[in-house]
């Protein structure tokens, strides 16, 4: 059982208790993600996040930082996503003052000193170039891009190498202060611990003055155009693509139906794709299917490396895998495994205080009520064969498919033909 309270200054912290663990996990978590930025300063969020473990008024650098939590066994990290950036500490729950500790000085007092700043620009600088030197990572932004346009949703979350090279440290500061506020940020704490002790640590160590977010993002607007391919090309050895469409937003009333139609095509290693694209056909090495939803909209798409020579093959292969699961409802055995899978998934999951907490805190800082565990399963389990056809027949529309390729491809045509049932 979970429970939230807000502090004076107006921050929320929720607790979640978990028997039988020794450890516990302190998450904060702020409305600062991807889709607050503008052109101007793309990339801010994640840079920003970087930041903050550049030291502060009590660990004053990132040595001093690391050596806290390391000093008692502790493991820390950091992301950023489009709609909320989060930072958390795991130790031992004898230990858990040193979490609030960290975190809070962090949260309050980061320096943002300008010498951090340029080493750690050559530091994200080199992660950009990570992440252009593997296709696998890459053709999600450009899907991405595709999907949902030149709006925020669309950028790429580590932003653009100008942007990188040319952000200020007025820029994080302001930043910071438009969004970090106690209205806007909320403390998830999971595993050994009371609400109590919760509350009584983030009071000492959160010690936020009182005040509003003064950005808010712009609402997600639908992307229309009749670009439906996007190529990037490059020498590979291995083809990179991602076919999928706009999907449904968080809390659409047949979220849960989405989900296991993400499973039962490419979820698991017993999945259609899996089975009917690598296994039967030995068109791919890694093939999947998942779903990514927002406040306001989604994306469901499947994911694949293929032989080069073979791509046609394995574009038509996932196109007929949509259209079988468009015309006939999935069977009561494909449907029990399929929700045996996802429920048996989130119980193995929250045996970790660090995911309890992220699923907590995601629904306190996003959504107008939390939904436990019990609850999750019990929509899982409510689902029907019908809302699995129904939900793909909304999604799965020729007209709504969208793909992007890395790979030694230039013609966008050819690639657009092959986009019908």
């Amino acid at each position: 059982m979970h429970h939230s309270s807000s502090l004076k200054n107006g921050l929320k912290v929720i607790t979640t208790p978990i028997e039988g663990t020794k450890s516990v996990t302190v998450l904060v978590l702020a409305g600062a993600g991807s889709r607050y930025e503008t052109r101007d300063i793309n990339g801010i969020s994640h840079f920003l996040e970087h930041m903050f473990f550049k030291g502060a008024q009590r660990f004053k650098n990132a040595v001093q930082v690391a050596s806290a939590i390391d000093g008692v066994g502790g493991d820390f990290n950091a992301f950023t996503g489009k709609e909320y950036a989060g930072y958390y500490v795991k130790l031992a729950s004898h230990q858990k003052e040193v979490a609030f500790d960290v975190l809070g000085d962090m949260m309050i007092h980061a320096a943002f000193a300008e010498e951090e700043i340029e080493k750690e620009r050559g530091v994200i600088l080199e992660e950009y170039n990570m992440y252009q030197d593997t296709p696998m990572y890459q053709v999600g932004w450009d899907f991405e891009s595709l999907m949902f346009g030149d709006q925020p949703m669309g950028w790429d979350q580590i932003g653009t190498k100008e942007v990188i090279k040319n952000l200020k440290r007025r820029q994080f500061l302001d930043y910071k202060h438009a969004l970090y506020t106690p209205d806007n940020t909320i403390i998830s704490v999971a595993g050994d611990i009371t609400h109590g002790e919760s509350l009584q640590l983030a009071e000492k160590y959160f010690t936020f003055t009182e005040g509003t977010h003064s950005i808010d993002y712009l609402p997600y607007q639908k992307h229309e155009s009749d670009n439906r391919v996007k190529l990037q090309k490059k020498k590979t050895e291995q083809a990179h693509l991602i076919l999928g469409a706009e999907a449904l937003p968080a809390l659409d009333p047949d979220e849960y139906a989405e989900k296991l139609l993400s499973v039962i095509l490419g979820g698991n290693m017993s999945s259609r794709m899996f089975l009917n694209v690598r296994e039967a056909k030995g068109l791919c090495y890694y093939i999947r299917t998942n779903t990514d939803d927002y406040t306001d909209t989604g994306a469901i798409s499947t994911s694949a490396g293929v032989d080069l020579s073979r791509i046609d093959l394995a574009i038509e292969a996932i196109l007929l895998e949509y259209k079988k699961i468009m015309e006939t409802e999935v069977s009561e055995e494909e449907l029990t495994k399929g929700k045996e899978f996802m429920k048996g998934k989130i119980v193995l999951h929250l045996e970790d205080s660090e995911e309890y907490a992220h699923m907590m805190g995601k629904q306190l800082l996003l959504y107008p009520t939390i939904d436990g565990v019990d609850t999750i399963l019990k929509k899982i389990d409510a689902v029907k064969a019908a809302d699995i056809l129904k939900v793909s027949q909304r999604l799965f529309r020729e007209d709504a498919l969208r793909l992007a390729i890395i790979g030694p491809y230039d013609d966008e045509d050819h690639f657009k033909k092959l986009l019908h049932y």
